[in-house]
């Protein structure tokens, strides 16, 4: 191995392993990107010398194991986030293992590195109400209110996931009865999702209001540029805090843009519609997950409950009778 070859093994990773030969999403490729940004800043400081002068073997196992504690602890990101940081360094060293066999050792040991298990909270949704209180939010007198509703009203129609809306052009979307919407979700699996008349009618007047060509984003900032999944958090924040003042269980709740998808798979499971039907919606590659929805919704659960036949249940408890002869006896002891 050369003196110092991790420069070209991490060019090679990213620009032909990654990109080429693979053909991962941009979204990977960024994800990985921002990994490898924090590592070798985090490895820099450690070993007191410049990015540019770090070599293979200054990242071995240990480094890697200081650095997810470092996240941890240190930038409080979740288990979820350091799992994702894992898989990108594997990643690389999986690839260095099979262009650099004299690293595979160095290779292995990071390989074993075991992802965290996590808790699984329970999962936020949203009631008719709640999804309503919010919807009523953004000012729609001015375009950003009106792109912003019309984007909340896609997410919960839809059940799409953030990323999924945004990317949206005029050339994905018919407008025209039957309304639909072609979605380019995870693994760049394409799902065709129908569209309410009323969700129609507000993506149509928000290009008439803002007109984009076919192939530029729908949903963009006041600069004209595609708007970042950030910005919708930060004003569905603001949405959620006013719908609150009306609506106090909204203050319980953790809402973020997500919620509308779970929102919507819970208000289908309990409609009756099959899991087979909402996991092709929603584009689940396991019918696992869809299940999710099933077990969350309270409601549903009850009314599996309630079909139980009667006579099968317990029967009433008996009636306690006040026997003060025995509890005098008791009483002396």
């Amino acid at each position: 191995m050369k003196a110092n070859s991790f420069p070209n093994l991490l060019h090679a990773f990213f620009h032909d392993w990654i990109g080429q030969q693979r053909n991962l999403s941009h979204h990977t490729v960024l994800s990985y990107r921002d990994t490898w940004r924090l590592f070798l800043r985090f490895a820099s400081q450690r070993k007191n010398r410049t990015v540019a002068a770090l070599s293979l073997p200054d990242l071995d196992a240990t480094e890697v194991l200081a650095f997810l504690q470092h996240l941890e602890e240190e930038r409080k990101i979740c288990i979820g986030t350091r799992n994702c940081r894992l898989a990108a360094i594997r990643s690389f060293f999986a690839f260095v293992a099979q262009q650099e066999p004299q690293s595979i050792a160095q290779c292995a040991q990071i390989a074993r590195i075991p992802t965290k298990k996590a808790s699984r909270p329970a999962m936020c949704y949203l009631e008719a109400d709640e999804i309503a209180a919010i919807l009523k939010q953004p000012d729609r007198s001015n375009v950003e209110g009106q792109r912003d509703h019309a984007l909340l009203a896609l997410l919960y129609n839809t059940g799409a996931r953030i990323q999924e809306a945004l990317d949206l052009c005029p050339r994905a979307i018919r407008l025209e009865s039957p309304a639909q919407v072609t979605l380019f979700g995870k693994g760049r699996k394409e799902r065709i999702s129908p569209l309410w008349p009323e969700t129609a009618d507000l993506l149509k007047a928000l290009l008439k209001r803002q007109p984009r060509t076919q192939d530029e984003a729908i949903f963009v900032n006041c600069y004209g540029q595609p708007l970042g999944a950030a910005g919708v958090r930060f004003k569905l924040h603001q949405y959620v805090l006013a719908a609150a003042q009306q609506l106090p269980s909204l203050a319980q709740k953790r809402v973020t843009p997500h919620s509308f998808r779970h929102t919507a798979g819970v208000q289908l499971v309990a409609a009756g519609v099959d899991v087979t039907v909402i996991r092709s919606l929603f584009g689940h590659s396991r019918l696992e997950t869809t299940n999710h929805y099933a077990r969350a919704n309270l409601e549903t659960k009850r009314k599996a409950f309630e079909q139980v036949d009667p006579s099968t249940r317990p029967g009433k408890p008996p009636r306690w009778k006040r026997d003060p002869e025995l509890l005098a006896w008791l009483d002396s002891l």
